[in-house]
């Protein structure tokens, strides 16, 4: 608190103090980077993910690789281009079961949300997924993920999900969320699927939120879904994973694919979405990598 009172006095007040001048005001950027953490379970039960303060001259800081990891077929995450000339993945989005929500980056709603990073696996804590399975096994969550990383990955910066889609209801939507996948160790044996962040699009804002245009079903379009920015060390042995719907409830409000007026609906319908990752249509994920 002494630390955000100083900052709010220089920059509101004009109080000439230690910030832009010694630490840990010193650096025009200061970031918690997340992920540096043994991965055991605490006294408090909760995951040790850890993390660091980290100062930076500039933002994006120096450095920063903008990379592409590209979704693949056999559900892999690489950061090779597609080679096939068509290659897609289709999965039926039921407006009434739609992908629950676990954590997120919110901050309120007790008791219908839960808040921040959690092992995206279901359970009595999850009031609309109870099965004590992972999200991944639903047929309507396509899961994208890399072979564990021979080294530290460390990014920073904004994240962009680029995608090439197509559906047979006139609007739907599409989400996507960055996970940390932690190998099985002593304390999870099933491995710890965490998640960093997440974002979806409303394909009738595709082009912007200022006009609405309906799709053509069966046409695809190329449209982007923007996650907030993060820092996170995903460690040698782990995963980087998207994951990829067209809802995350109650996090966001569900789309019926119908196309009415929005909170005006009186229909549900199913839409069969469908993902492109070929040659012409790589859909993928941009991820800000730190040189170090």
């Amino acid at each position: 608190m002494a630390w955000r009172l100083e900052w709010f006095d220089r920059w509101l007040k004009g109080t000439d103090n230690s910030v832009g001048k010694a630490a840990p005001f010193a650096a025009p950027v200061r970031l918690f980077v997340m992920g540096t953490g043994d991965g055991r379970k605490g006294k408090d039960g909760r995951l040790n993910h850890g993390g660091y303060w980290r100062d930076e001259a500039d933002w994006p800081p120096a450095g920063t690789r903008y990379t592409s990891y590209y979704l693949r077929a056999d559900g892999s995450l690489s950061t090779d281009l597609p080679a096939e000339d068509s290659s897609s993945t289709s999965f039926d989005f039921d407006p009434r079961d739609p992908v629950p929500s676990i954590g997120g980056n919110v901050s309120s709603a007790d008791g219908i949300l839960l808040q921040g990073a959690w092992d995206q696996r279901g359970g009595e804590h999850i009031w609309n997924w109870q099965k004590p399975i992972p999200l991944s096994a639903r047929r309507d969550v396509l899961v994208f993920q890399t072979q564990p990383l021979a080294e530290d990955t460390t990014i920073i910066g904004e994240l962009a999900v680029k995608l090439w889609v197509s559906s047979s209801a006139v609007d739907t939507d599409f989400t996507a969320k960055l996970i940390d996948v932690y190998p099985p160790s002593a304390d999870y044996p099933g491995g710890f699927d965490l998640n960093l962040e997440d974002g979806i699009i409303r394909c009738r804002f595709r082009e912007s939120l200022s006009y609405e245009k309906l799709m053509e079903p069966g046409e695809v379009y190329g449209l982007t879904v923007h996650l907030y920015p993060t820092a996170n060390v995903f460690k040698k042995g782990h995963r980087i994973r998207v994951d990829i719907s067209s809802s995350n409830f109650p996090r966001f409000d569900v789309n019926p694919n119908t196309g009415e007026p929005l909170n005006r609906h009186r229909r549900t319908v199913i839409a069969t979405n469908t993902v492109f990752h070929d040659r012409k249509r790589p859909s993928h994920i941009v991820l800000p990598v730190i040189a170090e």
